[in-house]
């Protein structure tokens, strides 16, 4: 998941070094996106797989 927020963060930074407003736009929003995906699932793990099995 983390691995995909950088890829549309890298496409975002290119098509703005571009001049490509439109798709830098989208790229970055998707980005921001998986990446507040990828910090709620990683909380969520820490805090499920931090139970004590008895």
């Amino acid at each position: 998941m983390l691995s995909w927020a950088l890829t549309f963060l890298v496409i975002a930074l290119i098509a703005a070094a571009l001049g490509f407003g439109g798709v830098a736009g989208t790229s970055a929003g998707i980005a921001k996106i998986l990446f507040f995906v990828f910090l709620i699932m990683f909380i969520v793990s820490l805090i499920f797989g931090r139970r004590a099995t008895v």
